[in-house]
């Protein structure tokens, strides 16, 4: 992707049109080229060429997007990093990707000097006003003393252009390796699937740090639509900008769409500007999509899959289809298929291991070529989904590897009895995970949040479990909470869960 072509493509062709709102701010298209390139010279002074590392250590605000583009401009490799890194994991992902630069603010609790001195940084340039002796850049500073001249330099699309770390613990980080043809991924695929046109308004709610919140901006500078950007997910902020800027596109995870039918506000929201509703990053529960569809029912429904191994999305529910427990089908220039323990491919109806092979695949993990083995064999990447086909090529996403249970010898998919209990008009949100067991190996355990104001016995949710769910998956633990851990892109977190 040449993102120095699409700067000024969106300039001149919209250069009044907002590209970003923030906090009800607003950056235009012509405005956007216009810092993108002044910024990439003042980080080509710093010494940003080919290949060069760059993180960013920021929250989520239009600075981020703005670091992001000019980096890409420069060709150098942007390392994302998610402001909720403390101290310890900045230093360890910092070292081993390598970086050479940091953009970042000020955070209470980490010191940028120790980090500076403790990794191989050169420079550092901070959002914040600094004290002119200070060893720092000012980000602002950096801007005013350069023009904006549109950056040269060959960009190859092998050359490589991220790398995004999906582990931020201090044992042992893994960084995801993109180039800059993976920066065609979401776009491509998006173009397939979904006619997005340059009215579209899209509505970003997850970290910048992660793929999902990279596949935002990169949607919107391809298809020179406006993007709400929030600095984090509140859904009562999220209805209020649905409403407000009438935005037509969303894509959330399942939790994100609990959070929002759970406020007793909803339902007074006007939503129906909203033309495509999207679920990714966890297995859906059709139950809520369907509830959160009545508010906008004359949009589209859909399911999608990826990870950030894959420039997501990688399959996309065809638009009209109602199979909305589908993650739907990939493009022509993706190829999956599904095996077995022993590597061969099983039959439709199926379950068994979903793989991927396509350019949208990862050069592999920096730095940990036993890591990359592990997960790429015979030219296929294994994504430890557990998945099958059905007749007409549809996938369904069944649960993770790790998420499937094993009761006395029958298996158990965890998201599979989520959604029967997701049924129950009591239960706002649920997390199954396993558990072990002296006589069965393991056993299904419920963590439940109720609606407000409702009731529910352990002793009433059995028998609602025996109306929808075989005996042996029915959870043998049920624990009430007021409410469930999740990760920084909103997902459950059943590692927590699990300790």
């Amino acid at each position: 992707m040449n993102i120095r072509k699409l700067l000024i493509e969106a300039s001149e062709g919209f250069p009044d049109k907002p590209a970003v709102i923030f906090t009800e701010q607003s950056i235009t298209f012509s405005q956007l080229k216009e810092t993108v390139f002044r910024l990439a010279g003042g980080l080509k002074s710093l010494g940003l060429n080919k290949g060069v590392r760059v993180a960013i250590y920021l929250p989520n605000i239009p600075e981020y997007i703005l670091t992001y583009l000019a980096v890409y401009s420069l060709a150098g490799i942007v390392v994302p990093l998610d402001f909720m890194l403390i101290q310890e994991e900045l230093e360890n992902i910092i070292s081993h990707s390598e970086a050479k630069i940091l953009v970042t603010k000020e955070k209470k609790d980490i010191d940028l000097r120790a980090l500076k001195q403790k990794t191989g940084l050169e420079k550092i340039v901070s959002l914040d006003q600094l004290e002119i002796e200070s060893e720092f850049i000012h980000f602002y500073t950096l801007l005013k003393q350069n023009i904006p001249i549109e950056p040269e330099g060959e960009i190859s699309d092998s050359d490589y252009s991220t790398v995004f770390y999906t582990s931020g613990s201090t044992g042992h980080p893994k960084g995801v390796l993109l180039n800059y043809l993976h920066l065609n991924g979401p776009v491509e695929a998006i173009r397939y699937f979904l006619p997005l046109t340059n009215q579209e308004v899209i509505l970003s709610t997850v970290p910048l740090s992660h793929a999902a919140g990279w596949v935002f901006f990169l949607i919107m500078i391809y298809f020179k639509a406006t993007l709400i950007l929030q600095e984090r997910f509140m859904p009562l902020e999220s209805l209020k900008n649905i409403e407000k800027y009438k935005v037509s596109f969303i894509c959330l995870v399942p939790s994100m769409y609990v959070a929002m039918l759970g406020l007793k506000e909803f339902k007074r929201f006007n939503l129906k500007s909203l033309v495509y509703v999207v679920v990714f990053g966890a297995p859906s529960s059709p139950v809520l999509l369907r509830r959160f569809h009545q508010a906008c029912p004359k949009a589209y429904l859909l399911n999608g899959w990826g990870m950030t191994e894959t420039s997501p999305p990688n399959m996309v529910l065809p638009l009209g289809s109602r199979r909305i427990e589908s993650v739907g089908k990939p493009p022509p220039w993706i190829e999956i298929k599904i095996f077995d323990e022993k590597g061969n491919e099983v039959k439709p109806g199926e379950v068994g291991e979903l793989a991927i092979r396509g350019w949208v695949v990862m050069e592999g993990y920096y730095k940990e070529p036993i890591l990359t083995q592990q997960v790429m064999r015979n030219g296929w990447f294994y994504t430890g989904d557990l998945a099958r086909i059905d007749a007409d090529g549809l996938v369904y996403i069944v649960g993770r590897k790790k998420e499937m249970i094993k009761v006395a010898g029958e298996i158990v998919y965890s998201p599979e009895v989520e959604d029967a209990l997701h049924r129950h008009p009591k239960i706002s949100e649920v997390a199954v995970i396993g558990i072990p067991d002296r006589l069965r190996g393991e056993v299904p355990k419920a963590f439940i949040v109720l609606k407000k104001d409702k009731g529910l016995t352990v002793d009433e949710l059995r028998y609602f479990c025996r109306r929808h769910l075989a005996h042996f998956k029915i959870p043998h633990y049920f624990e009430f909470r007021d409410s469930l851990p999740k990760t920084r892109s909103g997902k459950i977190d059943k590692v927590a869960l699990l300790q």
